[in-house]
């Protein structure tokens, strides 16, 4: 991207893994497979021809988008501690994809103050409130 000098943003985050004798520090992308760039839509075929990606997402709301991006660029510059969580809201369908749990699926109790998911039984009108962490859950349409 730089090479065709379209503007673009790389989030990159530290990360600290801590094995049996040492603790390695190295740098990975805030959102692993993506990259962000404003190219001009008379240029856009270019980044096709170069293989500089696989697929560009188109932004509908690009004012809201550069703030949101401006917001990642300045919680990513303050140095602070910070992780990725998926967005989920209260009601919403959600599936296991880690532990052992993992393939259950349910429907998201609360995500401002995450208790888990709850694992319906619908035959008996009841619910099952299971505490998943956050990481550990995908998203269902």
């Amino acid at each position: 991207m730089g090479a065709e000098h379209f503007e673009h943003y790389l989030p990159l985050i530290e990360s600290v893994r801590r094995y049996a004798k040492e603790t390695k520090r190295f740098t990975k992308p805030l959102f692993p497979g993506y990259v962000f760039a404003q190219i001009p839509l008379a240029l856009k075929s270019r980044i096709y021809q170069q293989d500089l990606l696989a697929r560009a997402i188109p932004v509908d709301d690009e004012a809201r988008f550069l703030r949101q991006l401006s917001d990642v660029r300045a919680i990513v510059a303050s140095g602070l501690m910070l992780s990725l969580h998926p967005l989920v809201k209260r009601g919403a369908r959600a599936r296991v994809v880690g532990g052992p749990l993992r393939g259950l699926e349910g429907v998201i109790d609360d995500p401002d103050n995450p208790k888990g998911i709850v694992l319906c039984v619908d035959v008996l009108q009841q619910g099952l409130l299971v505490k998943v962490p956050l990481e550990d859950l995908e998203a269902l349409p």
